[in-house]
């Protein structure tokens, strides 16, 4: 009789384990394929890029194992960026992550009449991009992670650091709806901290060194955004800032490491981390992308260089240098 209780018991119990195995086994992620599409090549859209897979590992998917990637760069090209997108559509990829936000409309005009979602990842503005409507609701079966910048931390640290200075320049590209929204922002606030904004518009990154150069000689310092053309050309920005004698302060932290002498920035692994998780939860099948609302990245930290400030005879104080998050004591050309 005790060896037949017994065998019940283990018969029980490895039918209980068979269950567990089983349910674990259904938990785990399905193959898929994840188009990216990013639109320049840059140290803030290759931190999101990195995020963006770190995000989907810590989901379970992991690529040469249950994720495959197919990975394309539009080299600051428009036309380029919506033909990747069409290909992407070709080729049935599960879901589109695209980096910035000339993809990020590219990838949505792409994929409008199809079942292929897109997660979008360093927008600044998607209200003024089209991807989400006045109430903030998703305009279709896209969603993703807005990159607003921290304007206001931004001139207060310029303030704190150039006590004298009264006209910021800011070279944007002109089809970039996302660097327009952002120096209406500048604008809005600039007078507060007794600064004048000086803006220069371009087209294309061949614009940059002759606009640069003719903006230098007007302001007290330059400005960038994550304007992925002139940040593209960071060291053009640079040399022409270093040949007027002042200081160009960035928008992250990678603008910083390669020559901005000081920044209020965003962490954009952590962005793209933060996007990976939402394209997750789609590829899950847990929420469409429409439903999941649009997240913005909060907090912005304290980065400088002080190898760029000691070239222009600048020295933080050790107050400065206390409360920053990064100090980059050379400049790391990319």
């Amino acid at each position: 009789m005790r060896k037949k209780v017994l065998a019940v018991m283990m018969s029980a119990m490895m039918g209980t384990m068979m269950m567990g195995m089983a349910v674990q086994a259904s938990e785990e992620p399905e193959a898929v394929t994840v188009g990216i599409s990013q639109f320049a090549e840059h140290g803030s859209l290759d931190n999101c890029r990195e995020g963006f897979l770190q995000g989907l590992e810590e989901a379970g998917y992991v690529e040469g194992e249950n994720l495959t990637v197919i990975y394309e760069n539009a080299q600051s090209d428009t036309g380029t960026a919506a033909t990747i997108s069409d290909s992407f559509v070709s080729q049935g990829v599960d879901l589109v992550c695209a980096i910035a936000t000339p993809t990020a409309m590219s990838a949505y005009n792409s994929c409008m009449d199809t079942e292929i979602p897109v997660i979008y990842t360093a927008v600044s503005d998607p209200l003024s991009a089209g991807l989400i409507d006045e109430e903030g609701a998703n305009v279709g079966n896209i969603t993703g992670t807005c990159d607003q910048l921290p304007v206001k931390e931004q001139l207060e640290m310029i303030r704190e650091l150039m006590p004298d200075a009264k006209t910021v320049g800011i070279l944007y590209t002109t089809s970039e709806a996302n660097s327009i929204s952002t120096i209406e922002t500048y604008k809005e606030l600039a007078g507060d901290y007794g600064f004048e904004i000086v803006d220069t518009g371009i087209s294309t990154i061949a614009d940059v060194e002759l606009a640069v150069q003719d903006l230098a000689g007007k302001v007290d310092c330059i400005s960038n955004l994550t304007d992925n053309t002139v940040v593209s050309a960071l060291q053009t920005v640079l040399a022409a800032a270093n040949d007027a004698g002042i200081p160009v302060f960035g928008s992250e932290i990678e603008q910083v490491r390669n020559g901005c002498m000081a920044a209020m920035g965003l962490d954009y692994v952590q962005l793209g981390r933060q996007t990976g998780a939402m394209a997750a939860k789609v590829l899950k099948g847990e929420a469409t992308a429409e439903e999941l609302p649009y997240e913005t990245i909060e907090g912005a930290s304290l980065y400088v260089n002080t190898e760029a400030a000691s070239n222009l005879g600048y020295e933080f104080s050790e107050e400065t240098l206390d409360s920053a998050e990064e100090i980059f004591d050379t400049i790391e050309v990319q």
